[in-house]
């Protein structure tokens, strides 16, 4: 690996090369065979030189087999005991699991997936990106034959099955249909018709006062008769839409803020195509975080910003930050990031992704069109949370024949964006694989810029079950920056946790502790041992957090030039 390396030139590589790849790479969904194999060759050829290995897990299959047995034997002598319930397991937290021989055939499924995770794990002299891949297959393709995926092995289907005669079947059938034909013909998921941006999302009152070849930004009217005199600038990830963060009226992160009392900018990204192929991280920099911070200055003139950023828009706005203040650009008043990364040195299981053999593949494939569509994105993130997002609802939908209706955050995750060749790759080599920003390598204006300078008030959400943004990775910057860091880990995963909206119907729970300014270290488990847990929505604490670094509420700014009404245009591009 060569550290702080550019994006590759591939005017050196042949077409003929370019185009196998990118052939390839349409025919694996973006996942190098290469990969694959060179990890199950590393993982084989080293458990076959190590006999103390083999011989634990032949006695862990023995004793395996041993447990089953004894299970198979208890249940045929005495038919009418209960078997012992399933281990805390969701996939088999059906009480009709535990009747025979249900639950004999998902013991036995865990039985194997136990022998395949230790098989996979602590082979000596296995390099560690190869045990995690294969580890993560072994996982996928035993996921493919859990008893509770076939119709014939899951109680519910079959109980479901034996009372419809068969008619949740034909409805599953249906089901099917449908989405094969939403996705042969890319249309939006059967119920997304309910959700339109502009009249059931994206509906707080506002106006796009900035427009350039990448950004739109929206200015919110006030809700209030006072306001407080620091805005907030809100800079989302541009592999989504921005409004996630303004849904439905009742779970609008903007809409809160606002009727709390607060001036609300917040960045549209342009959904980009081929002609957007050579916009780089710093185009996203120049055209997004700072034309937006000129505008809202202009419209705020004197008035410091609170910023806050989602996803790789809190990586980028810490990258702008440290630009900022390594050049005397004062005129934040503090940040905030919301399961945003600033060191990818332990990214979780996304990692598995990104190497030089699966970025050969995608470079490839974005060399051909100019952009890496959501689509390719979808199937991996469908990975790693193969139940949540692929099997349960296989199961639901196609075997119990269960359509689950489409709620605000389903419909949004559905409309997706592309992300341009030049700014993707950029964005997997400098911070995923070569880690150039929390080692000090990362170039913004020819020069690197330091997370050490961040000394700005900084608030920080992480989200409990984050598959994208592990929360322990999102700590660390607590051990990067001296500033003063108010750290949030919320219930939740990458969305529902940052979507939490307050009122009594929430269920959710969240832990709050400050570090402050040139504080003691807290290691992540230290941090958790120590962060008292409160019951409901971070929301409010956040809200107060910005109220208490912010001046006496005065009038509301004026409105600037409108170039058309929220949600704007750029939004609505498909």
């Amino acid at each position: 690996m060569t550290h702080g390396a550019c994006p590759p030139d591939l005017s050196h590589t042949t077409p003929y090369d370019l185009e196998v790849r990118a052939a390839l790479a349409r025919a694996t969904g973006g996942l190098s065979p290469a990969a694959a194999l060179l990890a199950a060759v590393d993982w084989a050829v080293h458990l076959a030189v190590s006999p103390g290995k083999r011989l634990q897990l032949a006695q862990l299959a023995l004793r395996l087999q041993r447990q089953l047995a004894y299970d198979a034997a208890a249940r045929l002598f005495a038919p009418g005991s209960a078997a012992p319930p399933p281990p805390d397991d969701r996939r088999f937290a059906a009480p009709e699991w535990q009747r025979w021989p249900f639950c004999l055939w998902q013991r036995s499924f865990l039985a194997t997936e136990r022998w395949w995770d230790a098989a996979t794990h602590d082979v000596f002299g296995v390099e560690k990106h190869h045990q995690d891949l294969v580890a993560f297959g072994a996982r996928q393709w035993l996921d493919m034959f859990s008893p509770g995926n076939l119709p014939w092995t899951n109680p519910r289907v079959v109980a479901r099955t034996a009372q419809e005669g068969g008619a949740n079947l034909w409805r599953g059938l249906w089901h099917w249909a449908e989405d094969l034909h939403h996705l042969a013909s890319e249309a939006a998921p059967v119920g997304s018709e309910a959700y339109r941006v502009g009249q059931t999302l994206a509906v707080t009152p506002g106006k796009v006062v900035l427009r350039n070849a990448l950004v739109e930004l929206i200015q919110y009217a006030p809700a209030t008769a006072t306001v407080y005199p620091e805005p907030v600038l809100i800079v989302p990830a541009w592999i989504m839409k921005y409004y996630i963060l303004d849904l439905s009226a009742r779970n609008s992160l903007v809409r809160y803020l606002v009727e709390q009392g607060h001036t609300v900018f917040c960045i549209s990204w342009k959904n980009p195509g081929g002609a957007e192929r050579n916009m780089g991280m710093e185009d996203y920099l120049t055209l997004g975080l700072h034309a937006a911070l000129d505008a809202v200055n202009a419209l705020c003139p004197s008035r410091k910003v609170h910023a806050a950023g989602y996803c790789l828009g809190g990586t980028l706005l810490a990258i702008g930050a440290a630009a900022m203040a390594r050049d005397g650009d004062a005129r934040l008043a503090t940040t905030t990031y919301f399961a945003a990364q600033t060191d990818f040195s332990e990214p979780g299981e996304l990692g598995l992704f990104i190497d030089e053999s699966q970025l050969s593949l995608l470079e490839a494939q974005m060399h051909e069109t100019g952009y890496l569509t959501a689509q390719q994105m979808a199937g991996a993130f469908s990975m790693l949370r193969s139940y949540d997002l692929l099997w349960s609802r296989m199961v639901g939908e196609y075997l119990l024949g269960e359509r689950a209706p489409l709620n605000d955050l389903m419909a949004w995750n559905a409309d997706a964006t592309r992300m341009p060749a030049r700014m993707h790759s950029e964005y997997l080599r400098r911070l995923f694989l070569d880690d150039d920003l929390s080692e000090g390598r990362f170039p913004v204006g020819g020069r690197p810029v330091t997370l050490g300078s961040l000394r700005l008030p900084t608030f920080m959400v992480g989200t409990l079950t984050d598959h994208v943004a592990p929360w322990r990775s999102v700590h660390k910057l607590h051990f990067l920056s001296p500033a003063e860091i108010t750290f949030a880990l919320t219930s939740g995963g990458h969305n529902a946790g940052i979507v939490n909206p307050p009122g009594p119907e929430s269920h959710r729970r969240y832990r709050l502790l400050t570090r402050p300014a040139d504080g003691p270290y807290l290691a992540p488990d230290e941090w958790l041992a120590q962060a008292p847990e409160h019951a409901g929505s971070w929301w409010p604490a956040w809200q107060q957090w910005l109220a208490a670094h912010s001046g006496a509420r005065v009038k509301p700014p004026r409105m600037g030039p409108a170039l058309a009404d929220a949600p704007g245009q750029y939004v609505l591009e498909k």
